[in-house]
C-alpha cells in the first residue's frame, strides 16, 4: 500500500477551507447559504492597482523576479514600514513571498528544529500549529479566554518559557477573535521577551489596517527586542488582494536570508505581476483601505449588535479584522429531532445545514466553546445570517 509520508500524515486539514467547500457544495444544489465562514474582504482589488497589473502585462514582467521580490516592491514597503510603523529597515531585510501564509512558513522553516518549543497564544489562526509541526517542533498553547478578551498576559507569558522556547506567534490584530493589542500591553509583553535573548518574535500583522482603534501597534516598536522580531504581512487584506498573493516579512538580516535560501529551493520569487500591483498599493492613494475599514467597523456594530440579541451567546467588542468569535457551548448538549450537538463542530455543521448559514468551529482556533464567522460580507447578508442563526439556535432544546 502507498502510505504518504509521517510529515503529511501528522498534519490537520485547513477547517476554514473545508467549511467554505461544504457551503459551496450546499451551493451548487440550489441551497441559498450565507457564507460567513471565509477570512477575506468582499471588496474588489481597487481600479488603480488593477491598471497597473494590466501595465506590468504590457511591459513584459512575465520572467523570473529575484528570489526576494522587485526591488521597487521591497523599498515601498521599506517606505510604508517607515512612514506609517516609525520602523527602520533596509530593502535587504525585507523577503516577498506568495502570501503571509508562506512567509509564516518560511521564518518558521529556517528557525525551528525536532523540539524547539513554538509559544502560540490561543485561540489561534488554524494554520501555525500546522506548520511548527512541519518544522518538527513543539506546540506551546496559552489559552486566553472571551473573560480576558482572548489577549494573553505577561504573567501567562512568562509561565510558558522554557529554556526549549524558540520562538512566539504572535497575532494582532487577530484571526479569529478580532482582539487587538494595545501599546501597554504589547510592552509587557515586551518586557518579559527582552529577559530570553533565544526567542524570536513572529508578528502576524497582515490585518493592521483592519482595526477600529485608531492606530496600530508593533512589537517591533520596542527597540530591547527589534533585532529578534520578524514582522509578516502582506496586501491581502487591507487592499482586498487575497488571490494575489503576496506577503512579506521584515526582521533581522540572518532570518531574511536563511528565508531567501529555503525559498529559493521551493518557490522562487512571487508572482512577478503581483508584485507591480503590490507595489503600487503600498505608493498609491490609501483611500481605499480607508473606506474598506470604514465599512467592515460599520459591519463590525452590526453584527455585534445582533449577536448579542441572540439567546445563549456570549460576545466581546473585536476591534480589529473581520471576525466575531461568539461563545456558544451553553448549546453543547441540546438537540433538535434526532440531532445532538455535542461541540463547535456539531454545532457549526447544524448551523450550515439547518440555518444554512456557513461558521467555523472553534476546535481548529484552539477555542473548542466558540464558532468563528467573518463579517466581511453585506450589511443584508448579516442581518439574514444572524436571523437565520437565532431562529435555528431557538429549534434546539
Amino acid at each position: 500500500m502507498t502510505q504518504v509520508s509521517e510529515r503529511l500524515a501528522s498534519l490537520s486539514p485547513s477547517e476554514t477551507l473545508a467549511m467554505s467547500q461544504k457551503s459551496n457544495e450546499l451551493k451548487a444544489q440550489g441551497i441559498d447559504v450565507i457564507n460567513l465562514s471565509v477570512g477575506e474582504p468582499d471588496f474588489n482589488t481597487p481600479d488603480h492597482i488593477k491598471e497597473a497589473a494590466k501595465k506590468a502585462i504590457d511591459d513584459n514582467y512575465s520572467r523570473y523576479s529575484p528570489v526576494p521580490g522587485y526591488p521597487g516592491l521591497r523599498n515601498a514597503i521599506v517606505e510604508k514600514l517607515k512612514k506609517e510603523n516609525g520602523l527602520e529597515y533596509t530593502a535587504a531585510q525585507i523577503l516577498c513571498s506568495n502570501g503571509a501564509k508562506q512567509s509564516v512558513c518560511n521564518v518558521l522553516m529556517a528557525i525551528i528544529g525536532a523540539g524547539d518549543e513554538v509559544i502560540i497564544p490561543a485561540p489561534y489562526w488554524v494554520s501555525y500549529p500546522e506548520m511548527v509541526k512541519l518544522a518538527e517542533g513543539t506546540n506551546v498553547f496559552v489559552y486566553a479566554g472571551i473573560e480576558q478578551d482572548f489577549k494573553i498576559t505577561p504573567e501567562q507569558l512568562e509561565a510558558a518559557i522554557t529554556p526549549k522556547t524558540k520562538a512566539l506567534i504572535l497575532c494582532s490584530p487577530s484571526n479569529p477573535t478580532g482582539s487587538v493589542y494595545s501599546k501597554e500591553e504589547l510592552a509587557g509583553l515586551a518586557q518579559v521577551l527582552a529577559k530570553y535573548p533565544q526567542i524570536i518574535i513572529i508578528a502576524d500583522e497582515i490585518y493592521e489596517h483592519i482595526n477600529y482603534i485608531g492606530k496600530h501597534e508593533s512589537i517591533a516598536q520596542f527597540p530591547e527586542i527589534k533585532d529578534r522580531v520578524v514582522i509578516i504581512n502582506g496586501v491581502s487584506k487591507a487592499y482586498a488582494m487575497t488571490g494575489w498573493r503576496i506577503g512579506f516579512i521584515a526582521g533581522p538580516q540572518w532570518i531574511v536570508s536563511a528565508c531567501n535560501k529555503l525559498q529559493g529551493q521551493y518557490t522562487s520569487g512571487p508572482c512577478s505581476v503581483s508584485q507591480i500591483a503590490a507595489e503600487v498599493a503600498y505608493t498609491g492613494t490609501q483611500e481605499p483601505v480607508k473606506e474598506m475599514r470604514e465599512a467592515f467597523e460599520r459591519c463590525r456594530d452590526l453584527i455585534v449588535k445582533l449577536a448579542k440579541e441572540i439567546p445563549g451567546f456570549e460576545v466581546n467588542n473585536p476591534q480589529g479584522a473581520f471576525y466575531l468569535f461568539p461563545k456558544c457551548d451553553s448549546f453543547y448538549g441540546k438537540s433538535a429531532g434526532d440531532r445532538k450537538i455535542n461541540n463547535a463542530a456539531d454545532l457549526a455543521m447544524y448551523l450550515l445545514e439547518e440555518g444554512h448559514v456557513a461558521c467555523v468551529g472553534g476546535a481548529a482556533f484552539g477555542a473548542p466553546e466558540c464558532i468563528r464567522m467573518s463579517y466581511a460580507t453585506s450589511d443584508e447578508n448579516i442581518v439574514e445570517a444572524m436571523d437565520r442563526i437565532k431562529k435555528a439556535l431557538a429549534a434546539l432544546q
